[in-house]
């Protein structure tokens, strides 16, 4: 089972790759073209499973096919990864407009609160202004009371002093006046304080949206990080998503093409720890010398017979 694991596990691999892909690809296409959903679903399906059968009938045939059927089936699979990508893309990006605009509406109330915030501030600025006006004006008729003596010398020349009793009233009146002016501006200030606290945490609640925050907080960081809008952000990680996704899932098909036809080969075996199988060895025998010539008879070593004779039964035996 060891030998198989590899191959299996490339093959879940690209299937799993595959069907992600296609899954963005075909709800992409069919948020594209709304109006046909369902017949852009089943072609867009149908495309997806015919471009990883293309994949492998090239990788397993690609000495077999012709070079018109070949450069054909070329040009169709890498119009069908152009074709998944954009799907992809469309996915992903709108995915993305979903959350920015509700970003979008996000930012336009911080910045109604920002407004009303520098408008309360404004209003406060005011009114600590005209506090310090009245608070002044209160310092001086005190001062106007306290120094309400006239002094002058009679006909004997004695110096007399004296106060003038309209002049008092009228700075006693002047002085509750400004009194019940600070107490108002006094608490319209405290009105404006407690309104700014408000919206201060007004502002950080909406700051701090805890599924905002976590969906597009990365990508704010980075914006800030670089001084790069965050539209060019995500289309810069769309980009890379898209050019290594559905190329990814082809390449895995056919290196799992490749890793099942490696274990038909037997030089493989090793790889995967089994013995390889030993040759058989045939012991030859050596080969005998030949055997000596056998002598021919010649004219110098011929013997002549010997004829004897037997007498058997009145038969004659002759005998070499």
């Amino acid at each position: 089972m060891k030998k198989y694991f590899l191959p299996i596990l490339i093959a879940l691999s690209a299937l799993s790759i595959s069907a992600a892909a296609a899954y963005y690809s075909v709800t992409g296409l069919a948020k594209l073209f709304a109006g046909v959903e369902t017949a852009v679903i089943w072609m867009a399906s149908s495309l997806e499973v015919a471009k990883l059968v293309v994949a492998s009938l090239l990788y397993q045939y690609w000495k077999e096919l012709n070079k018109l059927l070949k450069t054909y089936l070329i040009i169709a699979l890498v119009t069908l990864m152009i074709i998944t990508s954009a799907g992809i893309y469309g996915y992903l990006s709108s995915g993305y407009q979903d959350v920015a605009n509700k970003t979008g509406v996000v930012d336009k109330e911080i910045a109604l609160v920002d407004n009303r915030i520098k408008t309360q501030e404004s209003s406060k600025e005011f009114t600590l202004e005209q506090l310090k006006q009245t608070q002044q004006s209160i310092a001086q008729l005190r001062g106007a009371l306290g120094n309400n003596n006239q002094t002058y010398k009679d006909k004997d020349g004695n110096i007399l002093t004296t106060t003038s009793s309209a002049n008092r009233k009228s700075y006693e009146k002047q002085l509750e006046f400004a009194l019940n002016g600070e107490k108002t501006l006094n608490d319209k200030i405290s009105i404006l304080d407690s309104t700014l606290l408000v919206l201060s945490e007004e502002k950080l609640a909406k700051e701090s949206n805890a599924e905002l925050a976590g969906e597009l907080g990365p990508l704010k960081y980075i914006a800030k990080l670089t001084g790069t809008a965050m539209d060019k952000i995500i289309n810069w990680f769309l980009m890379i998503i898209i050019f290594v996704f559905d190329p990814l899932a082809i390449s895995l098909v056919i290196a799992a093409n490749f890793a099942f036809t490696q274990l038909k080969k037997p030089e493989q075996l090793a790889i995967y720890d089994e013995k390889p199988v030993e040759p058989v060895v045939v012991e030859l025998q050596p080969t005998p010398p030949p055997a000596p010539p056998t002598p021919t008879k010649s004219w110098y070593n011929y013997v002549p017979p010997v004829f004897k004779r037997k007498k058997e039964d009145d038969d004659t035996i002759i005998t070499y």
